[in-house]
């Protein structure tokens, strides 16, 4: 027996051997580039977008056309002769059609193995006609989701024909070329014209692979909806419009993402967004979400080095930036509120990589354009996640998403909150949130003016919080501390009352919540017990 060395699908070679059959080297090459020509074709879509191309190109190349409802009347209005399913199963399109192409005579010319005596002679028997080409695309199930509420409606968007066409000519792509997409027009009318309506088995293979992910895509988008309520013992994710990165968090590292940003945003200005931006400007707008008041945030590597909440967005980035200046060169900036040209003024002094905000004066954008790399971005809604997830060794971690800001309110200190540190306390325990833990955030009239962020202890991070008030001139007499987690001795509430600060929010739960309780009661502090810690890693 003759064999290729170092020739993919080998086992296909072995198993006819296996059979009986001895090849020579010549048609075992003709057997391994498994050219095939199409010579007969059934397109049904719900889009008729792009698909006059791919109609003339085949009816120019002697491709038999089968087509059904709507499908049928768009090639017919070209001028392409086009032959019915119903006129080849014997049934009319049934169920107020649901049923157009369930039919033997229809899979079984995809289905049937060109190679495979047995096939070949029952689809001579019965008279099913070959099917060398599958163009269909599925019901806009996830559109019509967005659309309606209306269940009947939804229902009716579960494809079942379409599917199955895919399935079976995927399954088959060793002699069927199967096309699920719409973005998929240009690469098969490429593949019809350099190979002259003829197909190589690599060429096939992709197109399936392409198929059975749309399918699996859709699958998923139906299981969502009716798991919404019901817990499923599969986690499923899927989503589609695949846009390649430069590069990922480092430039060694291939990277994509898979989403829709236009749903949420309008670029304005800038460059395309790196990994790194889209990591950062999602944590903007996590944070900027906590907000209903005029507020002004900068974050840098996802935690937040500068926030602020003030009567004019004007103030509220002076406030912001005043927090940590230094920490925000090259940072990601968001607001709430409209950037004016005043705002824009101040801004644009500063070298940032993104500013988001849900909308812009014409003077100001303007203004920021003058620097051709930086992205602006209109936000079009508020976004806070309701799921995370994370790699984790073979598999995934999912979580409900962080976003409450205290479970109790409970004055367990010397004394009851005043409103002003209430606000400050409430403003101080949503900031500590958005920080990497360890974290500490220090607030003042609600500006953040410290934080301590991504340490192994948590006094270490309420160090670093106090040395970043002194570095930028901040006294913090007067001010508020909130801690991510309880306190598990009584030194974070010493250091921070011998720097002036009276007021403390931590969510408790140490076995030894009482010396820091003790503390503050001895000392004239107020504390607040929430109940509700605020790991972030």
């Amino acid at each position: 027996m003759h064999c290729l060395p170092n020739v993919p699908y080998l086992h296909f070679v072995l198993g006819f051997a296996a059979a009986g059959g001895i090849f020579a080297p010549s048609q075992i090459i003709k057997f391994y580039k498994m050219d095939r020509r199409m010579t007969s074709a059934l397109i049904s879509v719900f889009y008729k977008d792009g698909l006059e191309p791919i109609v003339r190109k085949l009816h120019e190349l002697g491709v038999t056309l089968y087509s059904t409802g709507g499908t049928q009347t768009f090639i017919e209005q070209l001028g392409i002769p086009c032959n019915s399913v119903e006129g080849v199963t014997g049934y009319p399109s049934i169920l107020g059609g649901r049923v157009k192409t369930l039919h033997p005579k229809i899979f079984g010319g995809i289905l049937y193995r060109r190679d495979l005596a047995e096939d070949v002679a029952q689809v001579q028997e019965f008279e099913i006609p070959k099917l060398d080409l599958v163009i269909v695309d599925l019901y806009p199930f996830e559109e019509t989701v967005k659309q309606t509420t209306d269940e009947k409606s939804i229902i009716e968007k579960i494809d079942i024909g379409g599917v199955s066409l895919i399935r079976a000519a995927g399954k088959n792509h060793k002699d069927v070329v199967i096309v699920a997409s719409r973005n998929q027009y240009g690469e098969l009318l490429q593949v019809l014209e350099s190979g002259n309506g003829n197909t190589t088995l690599a060429e096939r293979r992709h197109f399936a692979a392409l198929a059975f992910a749309e399918c699996a895509h859709y699958d998923v988008a139906i299981a969502d909806w009716f798991n919404k309520d019901t817990a499923s013992d599969y986690w499923q994710f899927s989503r589609s419009h695949k846009q390649s990165l430069r590069y990922g968090e480092n430039p060694h590292q291939p990277a994509a993402f898979y989403g829709s940003l236009d749903d949420l945003f309008e670029k304005l200005n800038g460059k395309e967004l790196s990994y790194n931006n889209l990591v950062d400007a999602d944590a903007a707008c996590q944070v900027i979400s906590e907000f209903s008041d005029t507020a002004f945030a900068i974050i840098k590597h996802t935690n937040v080095c500068g926030v602020a909440v003030r009567n004019t967005v004007a103030e509220a980035w002076d406030a912001a930036l005043a927090g940590d200046p230094e920490s925000a060169f090259g940072g990601v900036l968001v607001t709430n509120r409209t950037v004016t040209e005043d705002v824009a003024t101040k801004i644009n002094e500063l070298f940032f990589e993104i500013l988001i905000a849900p909308s812009f004066d014409d003077t100001a954008l303007t203004i920021l354009r003058s620097k051709k790399n930086r992205i602006l971005l209109m936000q079009k809604q508020a976004f806070y996640p309701t799921k995370e997830y994370k790699r984790i060794f073979n598999g995934v971690l999912v979580q409900d998403a962080d976003n409450k800001n205290y479970t109790e309110w409970t004055e367990a200190g010397a004394r009851p909150c005043t409103e002003g540190e209430k606000a400050d306390l409430l403003f101080a325990n949503i900031v500590c949130k958005h920080l990497k833990s360890n974290a500490i955030s220090i607030v003042k009239d609600r500006q953040l003016i410290g934080k301590g962020c991504g340490q192994t202890s948590r006094i270490d991070a309420l160090r670093q919080a106090l040395d970043k008030t002194k570095q930028f001139g901040f006294s913090t007499s007067g001010a508020v501390l909130a801690s991510d987690a309880f306190f598990p001795f009584d030194d974070c509430v010493r250091m921070a009352h011998e720097a002036g600060i009276d007021a403390v929010i931590q969510p408790g739960g140490s076995i030894r919540d009482a010396d820091s309780i003790n503390y503050c009661k001895e000392n004239g502090m107020a504390m607040v017990i929430t109940q509700l810690r605020h790991f972030k890693h």
